[in-house]
């Protein structure tokens, strides 16, 4: 390609660095998008993979390889021809600017929360004659409200993202995502460098939608068969323009991988709804007046008691049953002042409703695995203490920046409180393995971000 071509390739994408952000810009067709965004984020891309190549050995005892070999197999067939161009086109660009990954090693990224998380575990014994002893999956908290518990009736949606920090540290993408004309919505989101989605799904679009979701925690099926969850929220965020639309490209194909309790709204109507998404069983709720919460637990029954295990819903020594009753507190307390100010107070949110004192640690809102002994859990094996891992961000937008695709972040944590990778390493020597993939997390303030619109 010379140097010509390249510039037009690239004219109409951007990146910037803003507060810990990395402000993504790219438009145009599948491919060319696509190239943009692996020309333009390839360093960021390089390091993920190398971290996550890393990981991927030591948290499973099979290689990325492996795994790359199984992705194809599994979903390279049911990728949309314009996932399949875009993704093809992020590892052209990417090798272009000089770090040589295939297009199917981007795809295994995409996928991999999917493929090592639900997947995997239902092979393993089989394959391997090794039992899963994992934590059950949960992460994030989240509230969206409207109507009489927001301040103007207006829709207030906030959330904050949870993993392992290895993990985490490179979700501090926004992608500002424009189609070519006739091919969907613009798409503002949270991600990571090499994503043709979200992951932590937060998100607003051209239609006046916006989303987000919390993990179903304990979640325990998954059907192989099925359509890929990051094919199906990418294909909801660029292309439904009502709720309804929404969730039938959700439910369909749904093969219950990263089973969500998806929280969403239209601007245009001023509605909300919450969606409980399984494999077998979902359910939907949706109101002009009033709120729902998200903290890693389903409400629904069938979902909780039929394809989940130890769920923790009502255990307040567990960060899901502990968040329940916090976020209800909270939502109960500001009930008709609730707005996008109150919102990042809420994410910052650091009392232990089992201990009763201000107290951050994995039960807390803002949530600090990291700072947490974990002493009121007894399960033999697990949980482990002082794990590396925790909130990561915030972000928060009302119905008003949801017309204008914007939405407010904070890098680093919610509450601001810093992490120093090496001061944890040394005080936890039980993590010396991740010298050299853990990243520290300065305090980082609150940042605006906006689509740019023709």
């Amino acid at each position: 390609m010379d140097k010509i071509k390249l510039k037009e390739i690239l004219k109409n994408a951007s990146k910037k660095e803003r507060n810990g952000w990395i402000y993504l810009h790219i438009e145009g067709d599948a491919y060319t998008r696509g190239f943009q965004h692996g020309y333009l984020a390839v360093r960021e891309i390089e390091e993920a993979i190398r971290c996550t190549k890393y990981m991927t050995y030591w948290n499973n005892g099979m290689t990325w390889e492996y795994f790359v070999e199984k992705a194809v197999q599994l979903y390279s067939s049911k990728l949309p021809n314009e996932l399949k161009q875009e993704i093809n086109g992020i590892a052209d660009g990417a090798k272009y600017a000089g770090f040589n990954i295939s297009s199917e090693e981007i795809l295994t990224w995409n996928v991999y929360m999917e493929l090592t998380g639900y997947w995997f575990p239902t092979v393993e014994d089989a394959e391997y004659q090794k039992l899963p002893n994992r934590e059950p999956k949960g992460n994030c908290s989240a509230f969206i409200a409207v109507g009489s518990a927001t301040k103007g009736g207006k829709i207030v949606m906030a959330h904050n993202s949870w993993d392992d920090f290895v993990s985490g540290q490179f979700y501090n993408f926004i992608i500002d995502l424009v189609p070519e004309k006739g091919n969907g919505y613009p798409v503002l989101m949270q991600a990571a460098p090499g994503y043709v989605h979200s992951n932590t799904d937060y998100f607003v679009t051209g239609a006046g939608l916006m989303g987000t979701e919390t993990t179903i925690g304990g979640f325990q099926k998954y059907d192989p068969k099925g359509i890929p969850e990051f094919i199906r929220i990418r294909m909801s965020m660029q292309y439904a323009n009502t709720l309804d639309q929404f969730v039938e490209t959700m439910l369909k194909g749904n093969n219950g991988g990263y089973a969500n309790s998806w929280l969403l709204a239209d601007c245009n109507s001023n509605e909300i709804l919450r969606l409980e998404l399984g494999l077998k069983f979902h359910s939907i709720e949706r109101t002009k007046d009033g709120f729902f919460i998200g903290f890693n637990a389903a409400y629904d029954p069938r979902i909780r008691n039929l394809e989940c295990s130890n769920s923790g819903f009502g255990d307040i020594r567990r960060h899901q049953g502990a968040r329940q009753v916090r976020l209800t507190q909270l939502m109960r307390k500001y009930y008709g002042r609730l707005d996008v100010s109150i919102g990042k107070k809420i994410l910052a949110d650091h009392y232990d409703v089992y201990l009763n004192k201000e107290n951050p640690c994995s039960r807390t809102i803002d949530g600090h695995y990291e700072l947490d002994a974990r002493e009121t859990m007894c399960q033999p094996g697990r949980p482990i203490p002082y794990q590396p891992r925790g909130t990561y961000d915030g972000k928060v937008t009302d119905s008003d920046m949801g017309k204008n695709m914007s939405f407010i972040a904070r890098w680093g944590n919610s509450s601001g409180m810093p992490f120093d990778a090496a001061d944890f390493l040394e005080q936890h020597i039980q993590w010396e393995h991740l010298k050299g993939y853990l990243k520290d997390r300065p305090s980082e303030p609150w940042t605006e971000f906006r689509a740019q619109r023709a």
